[in-house]
């Protein structure tokens, strides 16, 4: 014998309208970020660093010839 299972339909029609809110709201934040963000974006200058050089000293005359004590 077969069961026959008699499921009352829904009594509200929400049908998604929440997630289609929630989509175009997503789609406006994204769309306003964009629009304020890329220019933003070209603006900004590289970042310098003012890293100084290293002083070296060196004399004036070098003698080369090595002579060793006995």
């Amino acid at each position: 014998m077969t069961t026959i299972v008699n499921n009352p339909p829904p009594t509200s029609e929400s049908g998604g309208s929440g997630f289609m809110i929630g989509a175009i709201v997503l789609v406006v934040f994204v769309s306003v970020l964009l629009y304020f963000g890329i220019p933003v974006f070209k603006r900004m200058e590289p970042i310098q660093f003012n890293v100084p050089a290293p002083q070296v000293v060196l004399p004036g005359n070098i003698d080369v010839n090595v002579t060793q004590p006995k």
